[in-house]
């Protein structure tokens, strides 16, 4: 009886993800709580140990007790340890009460294969955030289609940068972790198409939504707000992804479209003869409103965003703004 009823709820939350009804917020952090710093996917090799240490002593100077995951550390040829060590730390963590947030301390590749080794159902009885970005869009991808939020933001390798380097990547990550309301106003980017809309925002890095396509952590884009950023990839490859995309349906019934850092583009020995810029705005289709240069992703500025929580876009001819509801 206890399995039906997990998975009746489980099936619940998929339909209310895709329904775009709001999804569950995971209990906010207070003095006093512990979050868990795991390493799911690429290798923390030693010289990021000083910047994790740094991160664990942002936290504890918010009231807040940081634990390592055991395998922390571990190293498996291109991975943090291997799936299983890696899955061991998360699932701990996962099913672990006295653990209110998982904050990845970075991202990489690899945490696409510890999704099926996963068990969520202690997770989605008791929600806590799970924090990252990059590779971790894996996680924001599946745990939307639970119907639970998630936090794109800072990991424990932006501590690599100075903390007055990063004033509010950090400002932002604290707001959005204690529930203080988030609002951003950017200056507009000539390539923005204007427009107000109201949705859930889902999302993260290109890549790793393309990988999700066609399995049970796709997420749906109906009626919703999709931001999307990339790093390090050739301009083809992007415009192969956001083909991808629509041929999948992404932008049929999507709200908008914010676009974070494209950052660290490789060039190609045959230019793509437009601006990246250029690009997005022709694979998308004309009615869709855009905005460009949102400061979320792998540069330094980088905001925190609610996934999965309805969000205001007023894109105008000046500025853009986009206000996380209560």
């Amino acid at each position: 009886m206890k399995h039906i009823v997990l998975i009746l709820l489980s099936f619940s939350m998929y339909i209310q993800a895709q329904n775009n009804t709001p999804l569950v917020t995971p209990p906010y952090l207070k003095k006093g709580d512990t979050i868990a710093i795991l390493a799911p996917a690429g290798i923390l090799k030693p010289y990021k140990k000083p910047a994790i240490d740094k991160a664990k002593k942002l936290a504890e100077s918010w009231g807040l007790n940081v634990v390592y995951g055991k395998n922390l550390y571990s190293q498996d040829n291109h991975f943090a340890g291997t799936d299983e060590q890696r899955c061991q730390d998360f699932q701990e963590a996962l099913d672990n009460p006295n653990i209110k947030a998982i904050w990845c301390g970075r991202g990489g590749y690899g945490s696409v294969r510890l999704l099926d080794k996963l068990n969520f159902d202690n997770f989605i009885k008791t929600p806590k955030w799970i924090i990252g970005y990059s590779d971790i869009t894996a996680f924001h991808s599946h745990v939307h289609t639970l119907g639970i939020e998630s936090l794109h933001a800072m990991m424990g390798t932006s501590m690599q940068d100075k903390a007055e380097d990063i004033p509010y990547t950090i400002e932002s990550f604290k707001k959005a972790l204690f529930g203080e309301k988030i609002t951003y106003t950017i200056p507009s980017s000539s390539y923005n198409r204007e427009g107000a809309v109201s949705g859930q925002l889902v999302g993260g890095n290109i890549a790793i939504l393309a990988s999700m396509l066609a399995s049970e952590s796709q997420i749906s884009t109906v009626h919703k707000i999709l931001f999307i950023e990339e790093v390090g990839e050739y301009k083809y490859s992007i415009d192969r992804m956001l083909q991808s995309f629509k041929r999948a349906g992404y932008f049929k019934n999507v709200k908008a479209v914010v676009v974070g850092g494209m950052t660290k583009i490789k060039k190609n020995s045959t230019p793509w003869g437009t601006s990246i810029e250029q690009l997005i705005v022709d694979a998308i289709p004309a009615e869709i409103p855009i905005v460009f240069n949102f400061p979320a992703g792998h540069d330094p500025d980088n905001r925190a965003l609610i996934m999965g929580r309805f969000a205001e876009l007023k894109i105008t001819e000046k500025t853009s703004t986009i206000t996380f509801k209560d």
